[in-house]
Order: C-alpha cells, then sequence, then structure tokens
C-alpha cells in the first residue's frame, strides 16, 4: 500500500457533496460520504483498510465549540492536538473505525464501516426519544444541552442521511419517537424528508432550528435553549399525500356547483349532472360511430359560452378541425362541396375569431412526450380549462411495448395530467373487436366496459366513461346513435342517456329522448 497526503477538498460527481471529495498528492480522489473513488488501485481506503484501529488523544473541552470535557469523555471524541477523533462502534459496543477531522475540514476514515449511527452504542435500543444529527459534533452539542438524552448522527451527512439510516432501522424501532435533526439548509431538509419515508409511521419528527445553521452553531453562540426547543417542538412528519380529516371543514361546507359546464344532450345532463372540471370522461365507439362529430358539438358549444378549449385532434389536420366546429356552429356543412371564400371568412368570423381555441399543430406527429407537455401548455400557459385528446390508440402508435402496459402508464399520465392542471379532459377511445357470437360495435352492437380496447384502466381511471351505440349500415332514416352511461362515479347513475341522429348537412345532432332504464349500479365498476 502507498502513501499520499491530502491536497484539498472537492466536489463529488458521484453523490453531489460540494466538499466531501478529497484530492490527494498522488493524483487519486477518494469521497467521505459515497466513498467513491478514482485513480487509487494502489490505495487502500474505508472499509479496505487495516481492521485494527487506534483512538488515541484525549477527552478534552473543545472552547470554541463549547462543548464540555465530561460530553468529550461520554461520546469519547479524543483531541490530539490540532485533530479531532469520532469513534464509530458496532452494535456489539467494538471499536471498528475512527472518523478523522483536522482543522482544514480534512475527513479521513480508518478501519472499516459499521452499520451503526455515531454513539449509537452508548444509548439502549428502547426509550422515549432518540435524536438524530448530520454530524458528531452536533449530536454532542445537543448532549451538552440535554444531558441523558439519545443523541446520535449519521456517520457520512446528509447526502447518504436515507441509505445509512436504512440500515439501522431495527436499532430505532424501539423509541417512541425519532426526531431527525438535520442542518437547516436544503440539502437538511430535503434528507430529513427521505429518511422520514423509510422509517416507522407516526414515529417521526423533524426538528427546525431558528436562527442557526444546526446545533453547533446554536451552541457556540451559548443558545442552548434554541436546540432544546427545536427538539421539544419538533413537528410530526406526515408524507405527502396524508390529509388530517379535521382540516377539511373549509373544503366540504363550501358550496359547490353540480357542475361547471352543461352538455349540449339534456340526457347526457340528467345522467351525468353537467361537466366538471377536475375529472377525465372517456367517449368510446366503433370506428366511424361519430366520436369526432360528437366531440366537436360539445367543444362548440363550449367555446360559444366563451370558454377556453384545447383540442388535439392526432388524425385529423387543423383545417378540417376548423371546419368541423365551424360547420357545427353556423349549422351549414362547409367540408363538403365548394364554398365561396367569403362564405368561409364570414363563417370564420363568427366562430373562431371570437372563441378562446387553441390546436395541436402536430398532425403526424405522435411522440407521447411531446403531447403530454402540450396538454399540460395548454392548461397552464393558455388557461384551457376544457381539453380535448382525439384519440387514444393514435397516442399510443408512439410507443413500443405491451399495449394493455402501454395503456395503463398512459391513462396513468394523462390522469396525473387532469389532477394536477385540473381541466376537464375528454378523452375518445376505440373498443376491442366484437366476439363471432356477438353482434359488431359498428352494427349497433351492446357496448359495455369490458368492450373498452386493451386495458381496463381506461374504466378503472375514467371518471365517466360514455358509448356510442350506432347501427353503420342502418337506412339513414333509421340511423340512430344511443348514447349510453358505462360508469358515472358522480351519481352512479348509468344506463341509455338518449339518441341523436346527425344532420349531415348543419353537422349537428338532434336529440331524441328514450324511456328511461332501470339502471343497475355495479360499485365494483362504476367507482
Amino acid at each position: 500500500m502507498t502513501e499520499s497526503e491530502f491536497v484539498r477538498h472537492m466536489p463529488c460527481d458521484n453523490c453531489g457533496s460540494s466538499d466531501a471529495n478529497s484530492l490527494y498528492s498522488d493524483g487519486h480522489t477518494f469521497c467521505f460520504v459515497c466513498h467513491h473513488r478514482t485513480g487509487d488501485n494502489d490505495v487502500i481506503h474505508s472499509e479496505q483498510m487495516s481492521k485494527t484501529v487506534y483512538l488515541t488523544g484525549s477527552a478534552e473541552r473543545l472552547n470554541k465549540r463549547k462543548i464540555s470535557e465530561k460530553t468529550n469523555q461520554f461520546y469519547q471524541i479524543y483531541r490530539d492536538g490540532d485533530t479531532l477523533r469520532f469513534p464509530y462502534h458496532d452494535e456489539a459496543g467494538i471499536l471498528k473505525g475512527v472518523k478523522i477531522k483536522q482543522k482544514r475540514k480534512d475527513f479521513r476514515y480508518e478501519g472499516v464501516s459499521t452499520n451503526t449511527l455515531f454513539a449509537q452504542h452508548r444509548f439502549p435500543n428502547t426509550g422515549k426519544r432518540i435524536v438524530i444529527t448530520e454530524g458528531e459534533l452536533d449530536a454532542a452539542s445537543c448532549y451538552e444541552a440535554m444531558p441523558g438524552w439519545p443523541m446520535v448522527s449519521l456517520p457520512h451527512g446528509a447526502a447518504s442521511a436515507k441509505k445509512d439510516i436504512q440500515k439501522v432501522i431495527p436499532l430505532l424501532q424501539g423509541y417512541e419517537e425519532i426526531c431527525l435533526f438535520f442542518d437547516g439548509d436544503d440539502a437538511g431538509r430535503k434528507a430529513a424528508e427521505e429518511a422520514a419515508g423509510i422509517l416507522p409511521p407516526g414515529k417521526v419528527t423533524i426538528a427546525r432550528l431558528e436562527g442557526f445553521k444546526d446545533a453547533s452553531e446554536a451552541l457556540q453562540a451559548d443558545d442552548a435553549e434554541a436546540i432544546r426547543k427545536a427538539i421539544w417542538d419538533a413537528k410530526s412528519f406526515r408524507p405527502d399525500g396524508i390529509v388530517d380529516g379535521k382540516t377539511l371543514l373549509t373544503i366540504v361546507t363550501t358550496p359547490q356547483a353540480p357542475h361547471d359546464h352543461e352538455y349540449p344532450f339534456k340526457g347526457l345532463n340528467e345522467k351525468l349532472h353537467g361537466i366538471r372540471y377536475g375529472e377525465l370522461t372517456t367517449f368510446c365507439a366503433g370506428s366511424g360511430s361519430g366520436k369526432t362529430s360528437i366531440m366537436r358539438h360539445i367543444a362548440a358549444d363550449l367555446l360559444s359560452k366563451n370558454e377556453h378549449v384545447g383540442i388535439l385532434e392526432l388524425e385529423a389536420s387543423n383545417r378540417r378541425t376548423a371546419l368541423g366546429l365551424m360547420s357545427t356552429a353556423v349549422g351549414k356543412n362547409l367540408q363538403i362541396g365548394e364554398h365561396e371564400q367569403s362564405e368561409l371568412e364570414s363563417a370564420f368570423r363568427s366562430t373562431i375569431a371570437n372563441w378562446n381555441l387553441y390546436l395541436f399543430d402536430g398532425f403526424g406527429s405522435f411522440e407521447p412526450d411531446l403531447i403530454y407537455n402540450r396538454i399540460e401548455y395548454m392548461a397552464t400557459g393558455l388557461e384551457c380549462r376544457v381539453i380535448f385528446l382525439d384519440h387514444l390508440s393514435i397516442l399510443l402508435s408512439g410507443l413500443d411495448g405491451d399495449e394493455r402496459r402501454m395503456i395503463d402508464s398512459t391513462m396513468t399520465r394523462l390522469r396525473s395530467l387532469v389532477e394536477r392542471t385540473g381541466i376537464a379532459l375528454f378523452l375518445v377511445s376505440h373498443l376491442r373487436r366484437s366476439g363471432n357470437d356477438r353482434t359488431s360495435h359498428e352494427e349497433g352492437g351492446r357496448i359495455s366496459l369490458s368492450s373498452l380496447r386493451g386495458s381496463h384502466s381506461i374504466a378503472q381511471i375514467s371518471d365517466q366513461v360514455v358509448a356510442l351505440e350506432v347501427d353503420q349500415q342502418a337506412d339513414s332514416e333509421r340511423k340512430l346513435t344511443t348514447v349510453r352511461i358505462l360508469k358515472n362515479r358522480y351519481s352512479g347513475e348509468v344506463g341509455r342517456a338518449c339518441e341523436l341522429s346527425y344532420d349531415l348537412n348543419t353537422c349537428r345532432f338532434i336529440e331524441h329522448e328514450v324511456e328511461p332504464e332501470q339502471a343497475e349500479f355495479n360499485p365494483a365498476t362504476d367507482f
């Protein structure tokens, strides 16, 4: 083994520490946080070092740190000139390693690593409270402020807090409270939250020190009371997503309208009780069954009410989408036949020119991440409260892999977008092929939740699922679309909502009332 001398501290590219990486005279580096090493084939550190270690020096008062001789003797923090030595013991209390600190913050470690915290062997494995700090001197400072209380520290600082605490969870479970007293900087706060997340639920508190970076700094300022206050006032850790029911008074007692918009169809309103922000509604039907047309009808109605609407029709050009919306709004088919430019300009000025409409200009581009990004931009950057995505299968075409898993992932991401932005998202989905013994969906076959293509996640994640049943081969006079509610998380009402007929001349749907069905409510699928 060759010897080399410490040169300077430097950042560690492996763990991100700003100064724990050490450069030595022979060119090798070693990080005392993550133990990453470079260029040291002939140099041995940490676990590779000799198992025989010695704790030299003596327990002395550290005047600058305001730590007494008695406390240092308890922790066996020994001083030898400008050097401090911090012993590390295994669970049995046997000395295994020594961390050595010099004045210029040169840390090095002799011996083998232990799966324990600093000074953990000095305290029992049961008790009311144990306090875990970032560094050894912080633990000693806390002990100085509260003698007799279990005060220990991380062996490698905040960067490895989660990993180091994970090793000692069995040794901590006997305490009623595990108090994390890390530094008040961003790294300390992040480390405390990460470590708290793996500790026994309900036992973890996080201490916040006012006016000081850490306990050592507070003690040096003769403010032991600040340390005590931080520990006594430590807040119980509650992971993200957990809410105390007692805090919901305002939420549950604030009057809220049953919907944010009405559908342009009476039957849909009666079943679904309108359109609500923060919900995902899936429309499904066989190929060529009018899914896109009904989306445009709903969108045009919302736009006429000054709503901000985003539309991503992945199989249609923006020209076709715009003409379809204009046709529905003015009640004249502008997509078929020839039309004078003046007529088209007049229709545009009376519709799109006055609308808050935003379209995705990406026909033929189906990169999923790009589309998710554009949806979020429409919601947050353009303030679109209602967005239409037509359709799911095209979005999936940009992915590789098992279809079921792709649908699961896609629906989860879309749901996350809805929750994060609060939009009302309308999604168009295709159906799986009907069995040989069943009428095809294109011939008016009955649609159920099991008809959805590829995965149960479409039904599970959607708030509402609306099916369009139409016999495309029927005579035009009898060609009615049955609108059926398959899932309704809001009220549980399912079954036929209405029947629609499409007027090709006006590009509008005409609603026909139906006799009410006895809806079967299945909580296993409807919630």
